[in-house]
């Protein structure tokens, strides 16, 4: 009988980061070991000794020490909790939230780790959710529209704020003296490799979804950035590589320091770096054409695997091998999902709800979920934009805002608690209507993150809004399962791995003997439902001066005024 061998997923995620710890022969899970950040999101000041610096609107930032210290507790911790020899551990690999970036000196050292630039802003991580660069991300898709520009048809005619030039463009316009300091620009999710390989390598995933990279064609032309800024012209010579690595290679051998963090013997293989939502496909099972994988917590992410890549207006990106080799990769998201159930408990819901849940022993989520899952569909009689945190795909706009209409005087919080989550199903079908025109099919979707796990009537709307049955991945942790099995292919079948990603997600990737079928009795009042919610998502957000994006500028009017006061 072979030894058992096992690799090690840590998932960093928005606000902790999780080490899992996986048998490579079928996948079983041997433990799991969380690392809150202790800054987690920096989204109002600087942290102390540098909290008097207070962040403007939309920014979103992160201390990449938070990383490291993941890897000092978490993955010596999830190895004793499971009482394994860490010397048959194979291989270890990562994934990140993207365009997640920092700015960082020619060793690697991040910019705020150094005195100089602890107390600006612009030297911290930029985390994915960032929207500060909307300027910046507007002037990329005017003058990429103006230039011809035929890269950006691959990202649905529009980039993000989230997305990594938009940032770098920032540094560069409001902190140049940031900008020049930094001898390189790099995604997290490759600096974190760097750190535990000594090795500065990029993958192919952020590259291609987050920074307009191609293998044909590689990065936008010179003049296209210089028509930006004369200075940002060598951005991608100057700051970053030309060298891509793909997805399932070896970046490099667990260095000594690395070792003496985790625990693990130095030598073993570190994966080349991948994206939270796209390394979770073939974790859900999802190796081939025809499923929408649906990664859903805070945001939503959207994965769907196509033989061609026809435009898709309003999607993310499409990428080759960009999520499973021989494939295209499509993704496209919402930009709050988790996060808007999160703001109407913690700021909405009235005492009495709390009250309930005390005295149940249970959280205010499951109070709702049952007294929503009483009302028909259109009972409430509202109905809800999910734009929280602006829009993602389709209309690919940081500065569109949440909207709720149809109340009464007599509204509940359970009523609105159902209308947000039949907004974010309203938006999820928005995307699997536009990959639907575009060519790509959409026959099933599978679910994977912590709302599927936790929350039964969601998956039902979201069954019936989109008449699409929904399976559910096995893992509650399918980003870091996902980056086991990178891992497993990592440290190659020589080691106890595997040659192909197929291979590895047909041995460690599973589904719950559970789906969610649609109710036909539901569906005729949610495709009505559906079609309102598409009048009042074109009338808001095709119109560039709606009134959510007046009422923005006004905020951020008076949010300056009182800043400068």
């Amino acid at each position: 009988m072979a030894e058992p061998r096992y690799t090690i997923g840590v998932d960093f995620g928005t606000e902790s980061a999780r080490a899992l710890l996986v048998d490579v022969a079928d996948g079983r899970e041997l433990g799991v070991e969380v690392h809150k950040y202790r800054n987690g999101v920096i989204d109002e000041r600087l942290p102390a000794p540098d909290g008097d610096v207070v962040l403007g609107p939309d920014w979103a930032l992160q201390d990449p020490n938070d990383y490291i210290e993941a890897f000092k507790r978490a993955v010596p911790a999830v190895v004793a909790r499971a009482g394994v020899d860490p010397a048959a551990v194979i291989g270890v690999a990562v994934d990140f939230t993207a365009c997640t970036m920092l700015p960082t000196k020619a060793d690697g050292t991040p910019l705020c780790f150094l005195e100089e630039f602890r107390h600006r802003p612009h030297a911290w991580v930029k985390l994915w959710k960032h929207h500060a660069a909307q300027p910046e991300a507007d002037d990329v898709n005017r003058v990429a529209a103006e230039m011809g520009e035929t890269w950006l048809a691959r990202y649905g005619g529009k980039i993000s704020s989230e997305w990594f030039f938009p940032k770098a463009l920032q540094i560069l316009r409001e902190a140049p003296e940031i900008y020049r300091a930094a001898d390189r620009l790099i995604e997290a999710a490759d600096w974190v490799v760097w750190q535990l390989t000594d090795i500065e390598t990029r993958n192919n995933c952020t590259a291609g979804y987050k920074a307009i990279w191609c293998a044909e064609d590689g990065f936008p032309r010179r003049e296209f950035f210089a028509a930006l800024d004369p200075e940002f012209a060598d951005v991608v010579d100057a700051k970053m590589s030309r060298s891509i690595d793909r997805l399932g290679e070896c970046a490099g051998r667990l260095s000594a320091r690395a070792a003496e963090w985790t625990g693990l013997p130095a030598g073993i293989a570190v994966a080349v770096a991948n994206v939270d939502a796209h390394v979770s496909a073939p974790a859900a099972t999802v190796t081939e054409t025809g499923t929408l994988v649906a990664i859903m917590g805070t945001s939503t992410c959207h994965i769907v695997l196509a033989d061609d890549a026809p435009v898709i207006p309003g999607a993310c990106g499409v990428v080759a091998d960009g999520v499973v080799p021989g494939l295209f990769g499509y993704e496209a998201g919402q930009s709050a999902v988790g996060d808007i159930f999160a703001w109407f408990v913690e700021t909405c819901v009235p005492p009495v709800y709390h009250d309930r849940a005390r005295e149940r022993g249970v959280g205010v989520h499951e109070i709702l979920e049952e007294d929503a899952a009483l009302l028909r569909p259109g009972q409430s009689g509202l109905l809800a934009l999910d734009w929280w945190n602006g829009n993602r795909s389709i209309l690919v706009d940081a500065d569109l805002s949440g909207v709720l209409v149809g109340m009464t005087l007599a509204t509940t919080a359970p009523e609105i608690y159902r209308a947000l989550i039949e907004a974010t199903a309203f938006g999820t079908r928005v995307i699997i209507d536009a990959f639907e025109r575009g060519g790509v099919r959409i026959d099933r979707v599978v679910a994977c993150g912590g709302l599927p796990e936790r929350n039964r009537l969601l998956m039902q709307i979201y069954a019936d809004v989109t008449g699409r049955a929904f399976r559910v991945a096995a893992s509650a942790q399918t980003p870091a399962l996902g980056s086991a099995m990178f891992a497993a292919l990592a440290a190659g079948p020589e080691a106890g791995g595997y040659a192909s990603i197929k291979d590895a997600a047909a041995h460690m990737a599973h589904l719950r003997d559970v789906t969610y079928e649609p109710i036909p009795a539901h569906r005729d009042v949610y495709d009505e439902l559906y079609r309102e919610y598409v009048r009042l998502h074109d009338l808001l957000g095709r119109d560039g001066d709606s009134v959510v994006k007046r009422l923005k500028r006004l905020r951020l009017e008076a949010a300056a005024s009182v800043a400068q006061s």
